[in-house]
C-alpha cells in the first residue's frame, strides 16, 4: 500500500528534487569549467613561463656561460617557490657538442612525457586538482644554428620540465556569467515540467477522474457506485472519503428502514428480481392498528423493533430479513430446502413471536397474532408471496403456501368483491352525482356544473370512479351506473338554473337502453336547453353515424355537445367540423403545467385558434393554482374548471 502524501509535501518534493537535477547539472557543469580552465588557462602560462625561462638561459648562454652557470640560474628560480620545480633536459644534439649530462640521458629514455615534447609536442600533465606539469619543447629556430652548427632549424634542441600548483583559479567572467543564466534557466525548466507533469497526474486527472465519476453516478442515479481514485494524495483521499460517506449514508437511508436499520421493500424488489430460485415470505402483524391506536406510536415503534429482532435471532443466517411498510417483514431465503423444512421454519417463527409477551406499559402487556404468505420460484414473489398473505388473512391461517390457482382466484376475488359492491350501491341506491362547477374565465361566475359519478361506501365514504369504472364494465353493470347519473342529473334540474354536463361513453349511446333512458328523460322534462352531453375522448369512435344521429337528435331539444379531454383520443379538428360540437373541454395533461410550460401553452393556443374560428367555446379542466388560473385568462379560454374554483360536491 502507498505511503499518502499530502499537496504541501508534493510541491516540496518536487522543488527539492528540481533544485537536486539541477545542482548535479551545475557541478558537472562546474567541473567540465575547471578541467577547461586547468586545460586551457594553466597550459597558456605554463607555456608563457618556459619561455622565459627558456630566454634568461638563452642570454646567459649568448654570454658564454658553461653548464654549471646554466644550472645555478635553474637553482635560483626553483629557489622562488618551493612547491615549483623547472628542469631543463638537453637533447642529444647539444650533447654532441657541449657534453653530455647523465641525469639528461636517463629521463630522455625514462620520461614518456619528455620523449613526446622532443617530438615537437607540448605536453600538459594534470597530476591531480592541484599540481600540473608542462613540458615544453625548445625549437631550433635560425640564430641558434650559429652556436648549435649540427642542428637544423625546427630540431628541438631541448625540454623545460615545470611542475607548479594550481592556485586561485581565473576562470573567464563570461563564462560565469553564462554559467549562472544557463543554472537559472534549467533550474526553471526543469521546475516548470516537474510541476507541470506532477500536477497533473497527481491532481488534474484525479480530479477530473472524480468529476467524471461523480457525473456518471448522478446521470445513471445509481447510488450503488463509489469513487475509486488510486493517487494517494491526502486532500483527494479526504474528498474521497467524505463523498463515498455521503453515498453511504444516502445508499442507507434508500434501502434500509429507518426505524428497526432492516433492508426496505427497494432493497427486496431488486434481491427478489434477481431471477434465483428462492422462497419469500411476508409476516403481517394482524391488528396492529388497534394496538398502535390503543397505546400510541410510541409503542408501536418499541413492538416493530422488538419483532423484528425476534426474526433476525431464530431466522437462519443465510436468510435476508427485510422491513416492508406498516407492520410487515419479508424473509427471503435462497437456500435449498424441501418445503415441509421451509413450512416448519415459518411455523417456528411465527410460534416465537406469538408466545412473546410484549410489556406495553407497566402492568400492561401485549399478545400479537402473525399470518404469513409463503411463495417459492425464481420470479414474481413478492406478487405471489402478498397474494398469499391476503388469503392467509382472508381464511384466518397462520400462512398459506401460493400456488398458481391463487392468481386467478385474487383476481376473480377482487372482481367479485368489486361487483358486489356495485350491485349493492346500486340496489341501495349510493350510486350519487356529485357536481363541479364551471365558471366564465373572466369573471368567476359560475356558468354551469358537470356531473361526476360517486359510490357511496357503507361508512358514508365517497369512492372515486377510478376504482369500480372498469370493473364496471366487466361486469356489465356500467349501463346502469349511466341511466342512474341521467336520472339523478335530471332530477337536479329542477333544484338550479344552471347547465349541467353529463359524460357519455361511444358505449353508452350505441346501447339501446341508454339511448331510451336519456331521449325519455328529454321528453318528458323542459331541461333539454340545459343539458351538455360530454363524451369522453378516450373511447374513440369507430360508429360514427349513429354518433352522429345521436348529436342530431338530442340538438333537437336544445342540448349542448361538449368533446372532454380534447387533446387525446379521437381529437382531431375534422371530427370537431363533423360532430357539430359546442365545446372543446382541453385535456387536463395540457393544463395543469401551462403556466410554465410553453409547448402546452402553444398547443392550448392552437387549439383555442381553432375553436373561435369554428364558433366552438373552450374550457379548461384542472385549474389548481392562482397562476394556472391567470395563464388560461391570458390565453382567452371561455371556461375554467378544478378544484381552485370548487371541488365536487351535493346541489341538494
Amino acid at each position: 500500500m502507498k505511503k499518502s502524501t499530502t499537496y504541501k509535501k508534493l510541491i516540496t518534493k518536487i522543488i527539492l528534487f528540481t533544485l537536486f537535477v539541477t545542482l548535479i547539472i551545475a557541478l558537472a557543469y562546474g567541473e567540465y569549467l575547471k578541467k577547461d580552465a586547468i586545460e586551457k588557462l594553466t597550459k597558456i602560462d605554463s607555456k608563457k613561463t618556459s619561455k622565459l625561462i627558456f630566454q634568461s638561459l638563452y642570454s646567459a648562454m649568448e654570454k658564454g656561460w658553461n653548464k654549471k652557470d646554466l644550472a645555478k640560474i635553474i637553482d635560483r628560480i626553483n629557489s622562488i617557490d618551493e612547491e615549483m620545480s623547472v628542469n631543463v633536459y638537453r637533447s642529444s644534439l647539444v650533447a654532441k657538442l657541449y657534453g653530455e649530462i647523465e641525469e639528461d640521458k636517463k629521463v630522455r629514455k625514462a620520461n614518456p612525457f619528455v620523449k613526446k615534447a622532443f617530438h615537437k609536442e607540448e605536453v600538459l600533465n594534470i597530476i591531480d586538482e592541484s599540481l600540473i606539469q608542462f613540458y615544453y619543447p625548445i625549437i631550433a629556430e635560425k640564430q641558434c644554428l650559429e652556436c648549435h652548427s649540427n642542428a637544423k632549424s625546427g630540431d628541438v634542441l631541448g625540454v623545460i620540465d615545470i611542475s607548479y600548483p594550481v592556485r586561485d583559479l581565473k576562470v573567464s567572467l563570461t563564462s560565469m556569467i553564462n554559467f549562472f543564466v544557463i543554472f537559472i534557466i534549467v533550474f526553471s525548466l526543469v521546475l516548470f515540467i516537474a510541476l507541470y507533469f506532477g500536477f497533473d497526474k497527481h491532481l488534474v486527472k484525479p480530479i477530473k477522474i472524480f468529476v467524471n465519476k461523480i457525473s456518471q453516478i448522478t446521470e445513471e442515479k445509481d447510488i450503488k457506485q463509489r469513487v475509486e481514485l488510486n493517487d494517494k494524495i491526502e486532500e483527494l483521499s479526504s474528498m474521497q472519503r467524505v463523498f463515498n460517506k455521503m453515498l453511504d449514508s444516502l445508499e442507507y437511508q434508500f434501502y434500509n428502514d429507518e426505524l428497526t436499520s432492516l433492508p426496505n421493500r427497494k432493497k427486496l424488489l431488486e434481491v427478489a428480481n434477481s431471477n434465483r430460485y428462492a422462497s419469500l415470505t411476508l409476516i403481517n402483524i394482524d391488528k396492529f392498528q388497534e394496538i398502535n391506536d390503543l397505546y400510541g406510536d410510541k409503542v408501536g415503534n418499541n413492538l416493530l423493533v422488538h419483532i423484528s429482532e425476534l426474526l433476525k435471532e431464530n431466522s437462519p443466517k443465510s436468510a435476508k430479513l427485510f422491513k416492508l411498510h406498516a407492520d410487515e417483514y419479508a424473509l427471503y431465503y435462497e437456500q435449498d430446502i424441501s418445503l415441509e423444512e421451509l413450512q416448519s421454519l415459518i411455523l417456528y417463527l411465527i410460534d416465537i413471536i406469538e408466545k412473546n409477551i410484549f410489556v406495553v406499559k407497566e402492568g400492561n402487556e401485549a399478545h400479537v397474532n402473525i399470518s404469513a404468505g409463503i411463495a417459492v420460484g425464481n420470479e414474481a414473489l413478492l406478487t405471489n408471496a402478498d397474494i398469499a398473505l391476503k388469503i392467509a388473512k382472508r381464511k384466518r391461517k397462520k400462512y398459506v403456501l401460493y400456488d398458481s390457482s391463487m392468481k386467478i382466484e385474487h383476481e376473480y376475488e377482487q372482481n367479485l368483491k368489486w361487483g358486489k359492491k356495485i350491485k349493492d350501491a346500486i340496489k341501495d341506491d349510493r350510486i350519487v352525482p356529485l357536481f363541479q362547477p364551471i365558471v366564465n374565465t373572466q369573471t368567476k361566475e359560475i356558468i354551469k356544473y358537470e356531473s361526476l359519478i360517486r359510490l357511496q361506501d357503507t361508512n358514508g365514504e365517497l369512492i372515486s370512479p377510478i376504482h369500480f369504472l372498469d370493473l364496471a364494465k366487466k361486469n356489465k353493470l356500467y349501463p346502469q351506473l349511466t341511466m342512474i347519473m341521467v336520472r339523478k342529473t335530471f332530477e337536479i334540474f329542477s333544484k338550479i338554473d344552471k347547465k349541467i354536463s353529463i359524460n357519455l361513453s361511444v358505449d353508452d349511446i350505441l346501447n339501446k337502453e341508454v339511448y331510451d333512458c336519456i331521449m325519455t328523460h328529454l321528453k318528458i322534462s323542459n331541461f333539454g336547453n340545459r343539458v351538455v352531453f360530454e363524451l369522453i375522448e378516450s373511447e374513440g369512435i369507430e360508429n360514427f353515424d349513429e354518433v352522429l344521429n345521436f348529436i342530431e337528435e338530442v340538438k333537437t331539444y336544445g342540448c349542448q355537445i361538449s368533446i372532454d379531454d380534447f387533446g387525446t383520443g379521437y381529437s382531431n379538428f375534422e371530427y370537431l367540423m363533423k360532430l357539430k360540437v359546442d365545446y372543446i373541454k382541453i385535456d387536463a395533461s395540457m393544463i395543469k403545467n401551462i403556466d410554465v410550460n410553453k409547448n402546452s401553452q402553444m398547443v392550448t393556443e392552437t387549439i383555442i385558434d381553432f375553436a373561435n374560428k369554428m364558433g366552438i367555446e373552450t374550457i379548461a379542466e384542472f385549474i389548481h393554482s392562482e397562476n394556472v388560473y391567470k395563464k388560461v385568462k391570458e390565453i382567452g379560454i371561455h371556461y375554467s374548471q378544478g378544484y381552485y374554483f370548487g371541488e365536487p360536491m351535493k346541489l341538494d
